[in-house]
């Protein structure tokens, strides 16, 4: 790493918060492009990731029981929204400053029957060192837990990369408690994903939301204080 890289990492992480992101990492995606749903002529030398994250609203979380709610569901599509007029944003500072950058819906569904989205931004978060990998199945941060959202813009400017985090959930199984299909387990490697979304469409179907969300393990989780 130069000091150019570390120059624009830091004038970039600057930006981003300045602008309301609660989380900034890096990530280097050279080898990780082939898993993208995205055309090679766009990703041609877009070998950086920039994964940005903000945090939810702790006292609407507070509201979820056995069930997403009215307010949960608004505020997810606000903070969707918010993610990605921050990533305008950040494309808009970096196409000033010369380079090329490509910013990728913090929500769209491309493919609903895999549930696949352009790329991971949990993939891409995992790797820019802002969570672990959790037992939810979800990017859990040290400080915020799974109470983040999260968006990625791809650029081909010279950024410093960080490292993913070297942790885990540790003895901390408050997800796997309050799950109402049994979902989770010990290793987020076995996570029922169609159970999962089995439950989504469920609640959906209820009347209870617009969109396939839930939410009861994403208020339980502490982050680090839930890993002691």
């Amino acid at each position: 790493m130069g000091e150019r890289e570390l120059n624009n990492y830091l004038n970039l992480q600057k930006f981003c918060n300045f602008w309301g992101a609660d989380l900034f990492g890096v990530a280097q995606i050279t080898t990780l492009k082939e898993e993208f749903f995205i055309s090679p002529s766009l990703l041609k030398d877009l070998d950086y990731a920039i994964s940005l994250g903000v945090r939810l609203s702790k006292k609407i979380l507070e509201e979820i029981e056995d069930h997403p709610t009215k307010l949960y569901y608004h505020h997810y599509r606000v903070v969707n929204h918010f993610l990605d007029q921050l990533a305008l944003k950040v494309t808009q500072f970096i196409q000033k400053e010369g380079f090329n950058a490509l910013p990728i819906p913090a929500s769209q569904i491309i493919d609903w029957e895999k549930q696949r989205a352009h790329l991971s931004h949990k993939k891409i978060a995992l790797l820019a060192g802002l969570g672990w990998w959790g037992r939810n199945n979800l990017v859990v941060n040290p400080k915020f837990g799974s109470q983040i959202r999260l968006v990625t813009i791809l650029t081909d400017m010279p950024l410093k990369v960080d490292k993913p985090l070297d942790k885990d959930c540790g003895r901390c199984q408050a997800c796997i408690s309050v799950c109402p299909v049994g979902a989770i387990r010990e290793k987020p490697q076995d996570f029922d994903h169609l159970a999962c979304f089995n439950k989504l469409k469920e609640f959906r179907k209820q009347g209870f939301v617009e969109q396939f969300i839930c939410g009861i393990c994403v208020k339980v989780c502490k982050g680090e204080i839930g890993a002691k």
